[in-house]
C-alpha cells in the first residue's frame, strides 16, 4: 500500500470510520448485505487486488469488475454455506479474485486464438453478429431504465465520476458497482433469449 493510503487509513481511523472487523462480522455482515461491510470490503481489499491484476495485464476497469465479481462469488458461498475459510478472509478473498483473473485471461487468449481461426468465415460470421447484435439491442430494452442510462452514459464515454453526478449516486465506487450489476442484468437477459441458444460457441462466452 503506498504511504498517501496509509496516512489515509489512519486519519479516517482516528475519526471512527474505519472500524476494523473480524472475519466472521465480515462474512456475517456480507451475508445481511450490510452497505457498510461492502464499502469495507471494496475498500480493505482494491490495493491487494489491484497490484495483482495490473502485475498481470490487466486494466484499472479490469480492477473494478474483478473486485466486484469476487465480492459477489464470496457472497453465493457465504449464503450457501460453501466458505471454507482455511487462512484469514483476505487471503481467502484473494484466491478468489487471482482464479476469476486466471480464468479472464485464459478467455481472452481463446477468443483472441477463435477469432483468428474464423477470420475466413465470411458471411456466416456476418450472419452471427447481426444476430447477436439484434438479441442484444431487444434485450437492451427489458433492463430497467436505470440501468440503460448507466451504460449508455458509459459507452458514451463518461467516466465513473461523471456517471456519478449525473445519476446521482453517492460516489464513482457506487456508480461502478451499478454498472457491474447492470451488464451483469443485461448478460442474464441475453442468456435467455431463445435465438441465443443457436448461436455458436464463440457468440456464447
Amino acid at each position: 500500500m503506498h504511504i498517501g493510503n496509509v496516512i489515509f487509513v489512519y486519519y479516517i481511523s482516528t475519526l471512527g470510520l474505519f472500524k476494523k472487523y473480524s472475519d466472521s462480522a465480515l462474512l456475517e455482515g456480507l451475508l445481511r448485505q450490510d452497505n457498510k461491510i461492502l464499502e469495507y470490503l471494496y475498500e480493505v481489499y482494491f490495493e491487494m487486488v489491484r497490484d495483482h491484476i495490473k502485475k498481470n495485464s490487466g486494466t484499472e476497469e479490469d480492477v473494478y469488475d474483478v473486485l466486484q465479481e469476487s465480492i459477489v462469488i464470496l457472497f453465493k458461498q457465504v449464503r450457501e454455506n460453501k466458505c471454507n475459510l482455511t487462512s484469514d478472509l483476505k487471503g481467502y478473498f484473494f484466491g478468489i479474485a487471482r482464479n476469476i483473473w486466471s480464468s479472464q485471461l485464459r478467455e481472452k487468449k481463446n477468443i483472441t486464438e477463435l477469432d483468428i481461426d474464423i477470420s475466413d468465415e465470411g458471411d456466416q460470421t456476418d450472419t452471427n453478429q447481426s444476430t447477436l447484435e439484434r438479441i442484444v439491442s431487444r434485450s437492451f430494452i427489458l433492463l430497467k431504465e436505470d440501468c440503460q442510462m448507466i451504460i449508455n452514459l458509459f459507452m458514451e464515454g463518461d467516466d465513473f465520476e461523471v456517471i456519478a453526478r449525473k445519476m446521482g449516486l453517492k460516489n464513482e465506487s457506487y456508480a461502478r458497482r451499478k454498472k457491474y450489476l447492470c451488464k451483469e442484468a443485461l448478460m442474464e437477459i441475453i442468456k435467455s433469449d431463445n435465438e441465443y441458444q443457436d448461436l455458436g460457441p464463440l457468440y456464447k462466452r
